[in-house]
């Protein structure tokens, strides 16, 4: 039997590259820049979406978009250290902020304050 000579072997999550993708983008110096985002273990990546929908629906509707395919925003993100594409990512992330307390408002506590005086 012989022996079987595998090179990269791709990773069972890859995908095949996926057709044009709308990549959410940003205001920049030179005109649009792609968004970057982060997954939840904390590592960079880009992100592309298979429909407006989508983008939507994840992102809201002022999101900016361009479309781009997988293999060129690959290219475009590589020299930044972003080796990873996420395709149709459902957010679930925490609010930035805590959400503040609300307290009531008891419009006969003030009167009842003691007077110093």
């Amino acid at each position: 039997m012989a022996d079987i000579l595998c090179g990269e072997d791709a990773e069972p999550s890859e995908r095949f590259p996926a057709g044009p993708l709308f990549v959410p983008v940003r205001p920049g110096p030179s005109g649009c820049v792609a968004r970057v985002f982060r997954t939840p273990l904390g590592d960079r990546t880009a992100v592309g979406f298979t429909s407006e929908n989508r983008l939507t629906a994840t992102l809201g509707p002022e999101q900016a978009w361009i479309r781009l395919a997988e293999p060129a925003l690959r290219a475009l993100t590589e020299p930044l250290g972003i080796a990873t594409v996420t395709v149709d990512p459902q957010f679930t992330a925490r609010p930035v902020h805590p959400a503040r307390p609300v307290r009531p408002v008891n419009p006969v506590a003030p009167a009842l304050a003691p007077r110093v005086g």
